[in-house]
């Protein structure tokens, strides 16, 4: 900085007066203490007894936008697979997890695969974006890497596979659940309705 320019510097700032700054205040409740706040966070962070949510937190690797997602448990017929992969089954609830951070998604999927499995649901579609848009920037979809993990650990997920373009491509997954309780119980009541049982 030349002298000239810090003397217009110090006639610009001539009348400008310090902001007096408030005494900041420790945030801690009365009496509590330095050890007692520390024992509080330790237990915030590993108390797990009252989280009944069982996906993973750890750190995964990001996923191609365009890498399609794929899974089938044994026992699914490969008729309903292919069904499932084609999009022709009408998904009965969606979740859009774009703007989600990892943390909040994992709290979000878990409770809507459990509500739509206690609701009967058997099809739903689930949105989670393909990350960046940039052609540089490959392996970038960081939500999508997540799901593919979260959803092979939840055991009412039957099979999953990335959606047809009309229904967000690679962007979403179509996701086939198990059914429920109460579903197995109405399907066995409409099957042996009107028959007789055999007797020997």
């Amino acid at each position: 900085m030349t002298d000239d320019e810090f003397s217009l510097f110090e006639q610009e700032m001539a009348g400008v007066k310090r902001l007096r700054q408030d005494e900041r205040v420790a945030r801690r409740a009365a009496g509590e203490s330095a050890q007692a706040l520390a024992h509080r966070r330790q237990a915030a962070v590993t108390d797990s007894s009252e989280d009944p949510n069982t996906l993973s937190d750890r750190e995964i690797a990001p996923l191609d936008p365009w890498y399609v997602l794929e899974f089938k448990r044994p026992g699914v017929q490969n008729g309903v697979y292919r069904r499932l992969c084609q999009g022709r089954y009408e998904f009965e609830a969606r979740l859009d997890l774009h703007r989600m951070t990892v943390a909040v998604a994992r709290r979000e999927i878990f409770e809507f695969i459990e509500q739509c499995h206690d609701y009967g649901l058997r099809s739903v579609l689930l949105v989670h974006g393909k990350g960046e848009r940039k052609p540089e920037r490959a392996r970038s979809a960081v939500l999508k890497a997540y799901v593919d993990v979260w959803l092979r650990d939840l055991d009412t997920v039957q099979a999953f596979h990335s959606a047809q373009p009309r229904h967000g491509g690679t962007g979403a997954v179509y996701i086939l659940l198990k059914k429920s309780e109460e579903k197995k119980r109405e399907n066995r009541e409409r099957f042996m309705k009107g028959r007789v049982p055999y007797e020997r």
